[in-house]
């Protein structure tokens, strides 16, 4: 018979109660702690506010970086406030950088194909990962803003659009299929490189390292190269003759 839980235990209520409780107060201090990085201003004790690390996170990433794209993106934007009488207009050059990244962790056993008689290590690498675009507003080299009067809330409104304006202006870019098959390539040599290195070390010096992403890999491709042997028996192999 399986053990089953007295829920007419006199302790039992009061332990639901309690985690309950429990619960509800990790979900407060979780909101409270989002509300205070994200909206709740850091003063000095006269009330001036400072300039100052709210938070700050160590992560490790297995993401290669490969290319970047970068140059400077013109946005502009419109207000209109006042029945459509205060009418403004904003233009803003400024830099933007975009990251190209390919995840290694992704990489496995059976995505590394050794081709003997060529003594080819084939990768079958995913696919090029673009990072969200980074507008480097600190930077703007114009600010044009037009209008008989500007108020305060339409300076922010005018400021956000740009800003979104270019970020999704560049990231359309970015995507692009010209940019993504420029980064492909770019990935191909820096791939191929950090592939190499344990060929190096094992004596497979003159082997030829051929990188392949997902949109390239078809049957008749494949069916084209001898795939009959895995890198990890040629190792192998090589670790036993010495």
């Amino acid at each position: 018979m399986e053990p089953r839980i007295n829920t007419n235990a006199p302790w039992f209520r009061p332990a639901i109660i309690g985690f309950l409780a429990i619960c509800a107060a990790l979900l407060v201090w979780l909101l409270w702690s989002n509300y205070t990085e994200r909206y709740a201003v850091t003063e000095e004790d006269n009330g001036a506010a400072i300039t100052r690390l709210i938070s700050a996170r160590m992560s490790g990433v297995s993401q290669l970086k490969v290319a970047e794209l970068s140059g400077t993106v013109q946005a502009n934007a419109e207000d209109v406030r006042g029945f459509g009488l205060l009418k403004s207009n904003q233009v803003v050059k400024m830099p933007y950088s975009v990251g190209y990244y390919v995840d290694l962790s992704k990489v496995g056993p059976g995505d590394l194909e050794w081709v003997e008689g060529s003594r080819t290590l084939i990768v079958n690498a995913p696919d090029v990962a673009v990072e969200r675009a980074n507008i480097d507003e600190s930077r703007r080299s114009l600010v044009r803003t037009n209008g008989l009067i500007v108020t305060r809330e339409a300076a922010e409104q005018l400021s956000q659009r740009t800003s979104a304006g270019a970020a999704a202006k560049v990231a359309r870019e970015a995507q692009s299929p010209e940019r993504l098959a420029q980064a492909r390539e770019k990935a191909r040599g820096v791939v191929g490189r950090t592939m190499r290195l344990p060929l190096d070390t094992l004596g497979y010096g003159d082997a030829r390292v051929v990188v392949t992403f997902p949109i390239e890999r078809n049957a008749q491709a494949r069916d084209a190269v001898d795939l009959s042997r895995r890198p990890e028996d040629v190792i192998r192999e090589r670790q036993q003759a010495r």
